[in-house]
Order: structure tokens, then C-alpha cells, then sequence
């Protein structure tokens, strides 16, 4: 496709989209065979997000899969350490990523929210904790408020994930009951509302509302 498509924007947006129907063949895969369920409120919606930041708690680590299956320009940031491995020459081509400089993550993401994609993010950077203390980042804020993009709180829930989840055994797996993933989209968060806060006043105020609609319980 790389070689085929030009410019590199276009090989992006085409390359995305067959990333994302290829996870979403895995998916029914694993529902064929009885492994796991995605149960989802409206699929359409999240089909036709365009230029809003996604940001989702983390149970488990295949979360970035069902949400990419769903969602099929989205964009996200990765670790770097991930160049290095099988997929790193995909991960380099498609998506962005994570630098040390700030700035430079604030333009590549506000150029890529430009070009209509959606940017996944899991504003906790890890799995969540099973217990314990929930901490955010405030880089999905802060994206916000230089692109001027509305986030879009996304919960997923459903069945335990063991085996999946923070701190689980490589090898532990949960043979009771069938892995479900419920995916549901919360209201919209608009950067406009926090305008007259100071910058660093305004990202923490914008993730404190993120952490409330994802985590109400908490």
C-alpha cells in the first residue's frame, strides 16, 4: 500500500482503515470462538467520529484493539519502544510517536485531528489498576485546548478481564465465563468551556470532568 499510495497522508488514511477492518475480522474471530463479545451502544457513532479525541479507561490490553475496530481513521500515540518490535515499521508509518517534547506532540497531534482523524487516547498512560487510586494525565487535555477539538469520554466495562488486565500473569486467563466488552460513549467535552482558565488551570479542571465520566463510581 506504501508503495502504491501517494501522498503519505493518503497511504495513511487508506492504511488505517484496513488496520482497522483487519481488528475488527479478530474481533468477530474471537467471538466465533466463544473467546470474547463486543457489545457496543451505537457502532454508526463511532464510525462517524471525525477530528474529536478519544480518551477510554484501560482494563485490559487489548482495549486499543476493540476501540481501533470501531473507529476506522482512528490515530493514536504510541510508546517508543514499540518501533523496535514485529510491527514497529507499521506503527512508525501510521501512527505517532510518543516524543519527549511536548510541543512536538501537540503539532503532530493538532495536524492529524486536522486531517479528520480520531485520536485514542488512555489518559491514565497504563492498564488501570484493579484497586487502588486512579491517576490521569492531563495530556488529552492539553491536546484539547491546542487543537480546540472536543474529547469524547469512552467507558468500557463488561465481564473481569483476567489475565488481560494490570499486573495479571502472563498466562492467567479466565475459564468461567467469556471475555465482554462493553463500550459505551459518554457526552462530549468541549474545550470552549474552560477558555477563560488559565492553561494549566484548565487542564486540570478539564481532567478532572474526563475522570468523572470515566470513573463516576470513583
Amino acid at each position: 500500500m506504501r508503495i502504491v499510495l501517494h501522498p503519505r497522508e493518503r497511504f495513511q488514511k487508506y492504511g488505517r482503515r484496513f488496520v482497522s477492518y483487519a481488528l475488527r475480522f479478530f474481533v468477530f474471530i474471537m467471538h466465533c470462538l466463544g473467546e470474547a463479545n463486543l457489545e457496543v451502544d451505537n457502532r454508526e457513532k463511532y464510525r462517524n467520529l471525525s477530528s474529536k479525541i478519544v480518551v477510554a479507561n484501560h482494563p485490559s490490553i487489548l482495549d486499543v484493539v476493540m476501540l481501533i475496530s470501531l473507529i476506522p481513521n482512528a490515530d493514536c500515540i504510541v510508546n517508543a519502544h514499540l518501533n523496535h518490535n514485529i510491527l514497529g515499521g507499521i506503527i512508525r508509518l501510521l501512527y505517532i510517536p510518543n516524543s519527549s517534547n511536548l510541543e512536538d506532540i501537540l503539532q503532530i497531534c493538532t495536524e492529524s485531528l486536522k486531517q479528520k482523524n480520531c485520536l485514542i487516547i488512555f489518559p491514565e498512560g497504563t492498564r488501570t489498576p484493579k484497586q487502588g487510586k486512579v491517576i490521569l494525565k492531563k495530556g488529552s487535555a492539553r491536546i484539547s485546548l491546542a487543537s480546540g477539538c472536543n474529547i469524547v469520554p469512552v467507558h468500557i466495562g463488561g465481564t473481569d478481564k483476567f489475565g488481560l488486565g494490570k499486573k495479571d500473569p502472563w498466562t492467567g486467563y479466565n475459564p468461567q465465563e467469556r471475555y465482554v466488552y462493553r463500550i459505551s460513549m459518554g457526552a462530549e467535552i468541549n474545550p470552549e468551556k474552560f477558555k477563560a482558565l488559565s492553561a494549566p488551570a484548565a487542564a486540570k479542571s478539564m481532567t478532572m470532568e474526563i475522570a468523572s465520566s470515566l470513573f463516576p463510581e470513583k
